[in-house]
């Protein structure tokens, strides 16, 4: 059972009162095996480690992924593939294997400290043979040296006497979801010390490991075993009633991204590192000096507390510190689902949380946009548009990689048009650039980087939208909103006001470029062709854009024909534990008033300030009630949190917030043992930050109107504008920023 919940045990409750910073398992379910893999999984911005056990379990799903190790693949072009397995690290106890599933286990817990970026476990063992031992393990990716990853184990003898024989390896060619994408290049092993050496099949990519074995008793040898064929470190040790081993498995790794040879900075690297208490030292350190800026502290609700916490830790631990030309995939890096493919998940979801605390991270994340610009105009071109389109779904080069066809258990292939015209991305990501401009007052990434991104996107808009000559409107025709359950659709509200604002906003950004910085300006006139006529028809788009809005009740419909569609009852449909697509079919579904995700509500939270209040009750209670909060896009609930606290609904929000705070912790969707649900876990901040505690953005900075659930005494948290901390401590009555 995993301890997130203040109905638990009095043993249970003890821990959770003194850890609001654990994430418990006090038994192992087999059932669960998967799911507990995805929550106790560990990152440091440069690769990601599911929580899978250091000596392996049948059907486990073990998995080290890194940003931007991508390799071929059919269907989905290419895919995050999954690394060489650092982790596996057996004991034998007098022959036999210690493993979770033989034996009997007479004692269990595991903890992910989501302060100190540590996974641990704790087994009390009973072998076939009946020997008992007590077993601690420990490990880490060093959030201080991104190259460095350490585990340590602890082994007590609670009635055995005799040899025990520790052995830890590699896993050199793991499979990714069935498909195989290393070749070793050399591997081996001398005096303490192995390395791997490997290569995907079709990118090239050169990655390299090194591991060393350390005992505690430094007389104890250590030998290389199979050093030609599989590399491994063994010692053998004498055990009795009461000795306890301490053994280290420190491990480098390295790729050629980001080195040239790879395997020379591994083994170097590694006769270099110190022992395994000095590198946690260091990582520790590292973790603190993040959550001094992006910790949340709730009291009165431990649930939502650890929660936010641990959804805030798996976003921290993802996000790339040292690169930006790589960004977070939707499932970070703790799983397989969606390929390891880019999407509008990180901006619109999980920037703005980097933008507020880490800003540096959130540069990194929209630099990488930038690197991809030349695939969008690519992806433009090949469509017959001008400009940059930005692909649905991206990896390295910023082309587009959804997949077109994609085969049904059945054998049916059904055709996927994400990738050709779900194109409201490109204003997606124009909103995350001038949120972060606007938030960090950052004119030199501006000038650099973001001006050319916002103006190549609405370039393309231009060539994009049609002239209705009937209706004396323009149209954008045959897209796809957020609301994927509807495609190739007409004048969808989501994209179409998406994109008034895009342009409106990128004639704003051309005056101040203009009179800021001449000389890039004049570059961008030549590289772009920003011609007058162009900004002329720039300022007329927007003001000829058609949405059918009602001009009395301000309901707006989602796109053109959608109130036409049956509606039906979602009673009719319960219980259930899938979509309501799941249940009826794509076809069906695409017939009906069923939303994924509400696009018009999504809209009114993205320009909050353009909208007013009824506006905003009206098409809350029309479109709510057409969504599918349960098992639809988990991107929707946190959003329903936010715009039920400006309904002033608190316990419709924290009925939605919880179900996003959650969705990874109590499997709610029962699907995260694919992974973490990243999007979600940045919806949460912005529940909190922009919700409970209702932070508006205004001339003189940020400040607080809270709307606190009726269960939480205090929230406190901080936020970075404009170069200024403002720390908030927020009771129930509180309207108070304070700036640092």
């Amino acid at each position: 059972m995993l301890n997130v919940s203040t109905h638990n045990s009095q043993q249970n409750q003890q821990l959770i009162d003194t850890t609001d910073w654990n994430v418990i398992e006090t038994e192992f379910d087999p059932t669960q095996l998967h799911h507990k893999e995805t929550v106790f999984t560990l990152g440091n911005g440069y690769l990601g480690v599911r929580g899978s056990f250091e000596e392996g379990y049948s059907q486990n799903i073990p998995a080290t992924l890194i940003h931007g190790v991508y390799d071929d693949v059919t269907i989905a072009h290419t895919e995050l593939v999954n690394c060489p397995n650092w982790l596996p690290l057996t004991v034998k106890v007098a022959g036999e294997r210690f493993s979770i599933d033989s034996g009997e286990i007479l004692n269990y817990e595991r903890r992910l400290d989501l302060r100190l970026g540590l996974v641990s476990r704790d087994v009390r063992w009973r072998s076939p043979s009946g020997h008992t031992l007590d077993f601690h393990f420990q490990r880490f990716a060093s959030l201080a040296d991104q190259h460095v990853l350490a585990i340590r184990t602890c082994v007590t003898s609670v009635d055995f006497e005799g040899e025990i024989v520790v052995e830890a390896g590699f896993d050199a060619e793991p499979y990714t979801q069935g498909v195989r994408h290393w070749r070793t290049l050399n591997q081996g092993g001398i005096d303490r010390i192995i390395w791997l050496n490997s290569q995907t099949l079709h990118s090239g990519i050169q990655l390299a490991m090194a591991a060393k074995l350390v005992i505690d008793d430094e007389t104890v040898p250590v030998r290389v075993e199979h050093a030609c064929s599989s590399p491994t470190l063994a010692t053998s040790l004498e055990f009795y009633p009461g000795k306890m081993v301490t053994v280290e498995k420190i491990v480098t790794v390295f790729t050629s991204r980001e080195i040239e040879v790879p395997i020379a900075a591994a083994i170097e690297r590694l006769g270099n590192e110190p022992r395994y208490a000095t590198l946690l030292a260091a990582h520790i350190a590292a973790w603190e000096q993040v959550w001094q800026d992006s910790d949340m502290i709730i009291e009165g609700d431990r649930q939502a507390q650890l929660s936010v916490r641990y959804n805030l830790f798996q976003l921290l631990a993802v996000t790339p510190r040292h690169d930006n030309r790589v960004s977070i995939p939707p499932k970070t890096l703790s799983g397989f689902a969606y390929r390891g493919h880019i999407f509008w998940d990180t901006e619109i979801f999980i920037i703005p949380f980097l933008t507020f605390t880490q800003p540096a991270l959130a540069r990194n994340l929209l630099t990488y946009r930038y690197h991809t610009l030349p695939g969008a105009r690519r992806k433009a071109q090949e469509a017959g548009y001008q400009g940059a389109m930005f692909a649905w779904e991206s990896a390295m080069t910023g082309d587009e990689v959804t997949p077109r066809w994609v085969p049904t258990p059945n054998g049916e292939l059904v055709r996927i048009w994400c990738g050709d015209i779900e194109v409201h991305i490109n204003a997606d990501i124009a909103y995350a650039v001038l949120h972060y401009w606007h938030t960090t007052n950052d004119d030199d990434w501006m000038r650099d980087y973001g001006a050319e991104i916002i103006l190549d996107t609405a370039v393309f808009w231009e060539s994009r939208v049609q002239w209705n000559q009937q209706r004396h409107s323009y149209d954008i025709l045959d897209v796809i909103g957020p609301d994927e359950n509807h495609d190739r659709v007409n004048n969808n509200a989501f994209t179409n006001l998406m994109v008034q604002w895009h342009l409106q906003s990128a004639l704003a950004l051309w005056d101040w470029l203009k009179q800021a910085y001449p000389e890039t300006s004049a570059q961008l006139v030549q590289k772009l062709n920003l011609t007058t006529q162009r900004l002329h028809r720039w300022a007329e788009i927007p003001e000829h854009l058609f949405v059918n809005q009602d001009p009395k009740t301000g309901l707006i419909e989602q796109f053109e024909g959608f109130f036409q569609l049956e509606k039906i009852n979602f009673a009719d449909y319960e219980p259930r534990s899938k979509s309501l697509q799941g249940l009826l079919g794509i076809e069906a579904t695409s017939q009906k008033q069923i939303l994924k995700q509400p696009d018009v509500l999504m809209l009114l939270y993205l320009l909050r300030d353009r909208y007013d209040y009824n506006t905003l009750a009206t098409n809350w209670d029309y479109y709510s009630q057409r969504t599918d909060h349960t098992y639809g896009s988990s991107l929707g609930p946190a959003i329903h949190a936010i715009l039920a606290c400006d309904l002033n609904q608190p316990t419709e929000a924290y009925r939605h917030f919880m179900r996003s705070a959650l969705v990874d912790l109590e499997d709610i969707r029962l699907n995260a043992g694919e992974g973490v649900h990243a999007a979600s876990a940045g919806g949460v901040w912005q529940a909190v930050v922009f919700g409970f505690a209702g932070i508006r953005m205004t001339q003189f900075g940020p400040v607080a109107c809270p709307n606190l659930p009726p269960n939480w005494t205090r929230l406190k948290f901080r936020l970075q504008w404009r170069n200024e901390w403002y720390d908030f401590d927020l009771g129930a009555e509180t309207e108070v920023e304070v700036p640092v």
